[in-house]
């Protein structure tokens, strides 16, 4: 039999299966329940139809499998799970396929006639994201799990090449959810999202994009919550200063410290915006940001403190600072403070805002041969991470990311970035252009490194 008489057998039996389930997908369903990329995310709308989608596809992929299978559902509580398994447990009664289920959801599981499972999972407990791999996970309103979920979840798809389905209504456009869907919009080999809008769901909407309450709604509410809340389509920040940062690449629970090797402490001193200390290894020629301290308000010595009593304080052997980290401004510099209470002497030049702006952009790319970034952050940096704009501030939950300076129209404004929002992005760049230089092609066509 040839590849599209298999196609078309097997799409014959999925119409088949669907229609005795009394489910008819339509035009903007369709290519997401088609999709057999590994990674899938679907950005709905409020009552969109996520939790039916997201059981559909279950069954679409356990039709594929000859084999007893284990599928998980996973929220950030297992309540959250209940309309994914109610949904499942109706699909399979029709088809005749169910030998048991329970009627809680926490846990809750279902078995089928085959031997295959379905269990559900609360990220709340990471115990239980920990046992035996399964085949395929769906994330439930996975916007409201954290990114350290995420990345469990990711990686308990590794030992069987399972899959990984993902469903939520954005909670705003700040995020790793949003940011996942901008990275995977235009697909890649394993990685695609979907936006699936309110109206789509023709049920509740029978006139689709021009039903009367959907053009209410977007009458009424503001053009970044229709665009969230309806369509699916995240708002995020406009003129992010590094739009090359993914956290599905950039992210890693990989960036953890290893005893006895070198540590630096890249160093942005303030106080009124933030003090930021980000805490670095290379490890296999790769930037590891293991740890960072990122305070509002505390003055060197009560930095110094903190970073004493961290487990990789006994392998730290250097550290960069911002230049204007020796200057005294009617007090020691706070260069000088380190190096009296610590020892620790803390190099410093001046650097060109664009050129440290390059520097940083270089080490966010993925090397050509291995594919892997040249620079990883470990998911507790919270103050790096949200001025990438990948997550809210840890200061006061808000927005802050490091953005070019922009119009009333949303228009990029001057060849600068606005100077706020960048301490752990500065502290960055001073380390990484004092390790490698600027990179700059000198007159020998040579890279400039700068080793430790």
């Amino acid at each position: 039999m040839t590849t599209d008489q298999k196609k078309s057998e097997y799409e014959e039996l999925l119409g088949e299966i669907f229609s005795r389930v009394g489910f008819v997908p339509t035009e903007k369903q369709r290519p997401i329940i088609e999709c057999r990329k590994r990674f899938i995310l679907v950005a709905g709308g409020e009552q969109a139809g996520k939790s039916m989608i997201a059981s559909k596809y279950l069954v679409s992929r356990f039709l594929e499998t000859e084999e007893a299978g284990l599928y998980w559902l996973v929220a950030a509580d297992y309540e959250r799970t209940r309309a994914e398994f109610d949904y499942l447990v109706d699909d399979f009664n029709n088809l005749g396929l169910i030998r048991e289920f329970t009627k809680r959801v926490d846990p809750g599981r279902i078995i089928l006639a085959d031997g295959t499972r379905i269990e559900t999972k609360s990220a709340k407990d990471p115990r239980t994201l920990a046992m035996r791999a399964p085949n395929g996970i769906i994330g439930c309103e996975a916007s409201q799990l954290d990114l350290e979920s995420f990345h469990r979840m990711r990686g308990r798809c590794a030992p069987k090449r399972g899959w990984l389905f993902l469903g939520g209504t954005f909670e705003g456009s700040l995020g790793w959810y949003p940011q996942l869907f901008q990275s995977w919009q235009y697909g890649t080999e394993e990685e695609q999202s979907f936006s699936l809008p309110s109206y789509s769901n023709l049920h509740l909407y029978p006139d689709g994009k021009l039903d009367p309450e959907i053009l209410k709604l977007k009458a009424q509410a503001s053009d970044d919550f229709f665009m969230e809340r309806i369509e699916g389509v995240p708002s995020p920040p406009r003129g992010l200063v590094f739009g090359e940062f993914r956290p599905d690449i950039h992210i890693s629970e990989d960036a953890v410290w290893l005893k006895g090797e070198p540590v630096q402490l890249w160093m942005d001193p303030g106080y009124a915006g933030a003090y930021a200390v980000e805490v670095v290894q290379e490890i296999n020629g790769q930037i590891c940001v293991i740890d960072e301290i990122y305070e509002q308000g505390l003055i060197t010595k009560e930095m110094i403190d903190i970073a004493k009593n961290k487990p990789w304080w006994q392998d730290v052997a250097g550290g960069v600072i911002d230049v204007a980290g020796y200057q005294h401004q009617a007090m020691s510099a706070p260069a000088e403070i380190w190096l009296e209470e610590t020892g620790l002497y803390l190099s410093a030049q001046k650097i060109k805002i664009n050129d440290g702006t390059e520097r940083l952009k270089s080490f966010l790319k993925t090397d050509p041969i291995t594919n892997a970034p040249k620079l990883i952050v470990n998911p507790i940096c919270d103050g790096l991470l949200s001025e990438f704009g990948a997550t809210p501030s840890p200061i006061d939950g808000q927005t802050h990311a490091y953005r070019w300076k922009m119009d009333r129209d949303g228009n990029i404004v001057g060849d600068q970035p606005e100077d706020k929002n960048n301490h752990a992005v500065k502290s960055l760049i001073y380390g990484l252009v004092d390790k490698f230089g600027y990179g700059h092609l000198n007159n020998k066509n040579l890279i400039s490194v700068k080793r430790w």
